[in-house]
């Protein structure tokens, strides 16, 4: 499975172009979020209005429907970009240098011819349900309250190319890595054992607990 990773930032073009894509990426996670929240907030409507009412909410399965391409693609690219998703870490936790980033190169590489398959074939599904001429420019609908399926369908191809943006971005950071025999490359996911992700934990915990300490140490020194 996947460790913990650590994405390194410097002055590169890589580098630049991949902060570029994490706020993008950073929005659709956020959009996922946000799905999620909804649903949690149908649900209560749904069973408080049959619990209360004798009356759920008209077209609960239909808006579920609707809502699980959000979940389940929008923040695919921003995973990626994080380390997050699973993967057996067991052969790759023994290279370093080079045979690491020509292994990462090549599966991130095939992950990216994937990926292009999915987009094309996922838009086509949307070119099938979408159409100008019907109403609400769709062919198909739910089947309980009829809303148009094509913008969840319009969703996979849409958050599967951000991630063919991720993926060459990653073969580039890799590449690079390769040839120039970089120890630390920008822009992709740096695996972390457990010491060092501890010790980053502690980091960010000591922070937060010196911040309220020095404002208290500011103010004793000005009195």
């Amino acid at each position: 499975m996947a460790g913990n990773a650590a994405v390194l930032e410097d002055d590169s073009l890589v580098s630049r172009l991949d902060r570029r894509l994490l706020q993008v990426e950073q929005v659709l996670a956020l959009i996922s979020g946000l799905a999620v929240f909804s649903l949690m907030v149908l649900a209560v409507v749904s069973v408080g209005g049959r619990n209360a009412f004798n009356a759920p909410l008209p077209g609960y399965v239909d808006w579920i429907e609707q809502a699980m391409p959000l979940i389940a693609f929008m923040g695919i690219a921003y995973v990626q970009r994080e380390g997050g998703h699973i993967r057996m870490d067991i052969v790759i936790g023994a290279l370093r240098g080079r045979a690491l980033w020509l292994f990462e190169l090549f599966s991130v590489l095939l992950i990216l011819a994937l990926m292009i398959c999915l987009v094309w074939g996922s838009w086509a599904h949307f070119a099938r349900s979408f159409d100008f001429a019907a109403p609400l420019w769709s062919r198909d609908s739910s089947i309980d309250i009829g809303i148009p399926l094509w913008p969840a369908k319009l969703l996979a191809p849409v958050a599967f190319s951000v991630l063919c943006l991720r993926l060459v971005l990653q073969v580039w950071a890799y590449g690079r890595a390769l040839v120039l025999g970089l120890d630390a490359p920008a822009a992709v996911p740096l695996i972390q054992d457990a010491a060092a992700q501890a010790a980053h934990e502690a980091e960010m915990l000591t922070g937060h607990d010196d911040a309220p300490g020095d404002s208290t140490d500011s103010r004793n020194s000005q009195g």
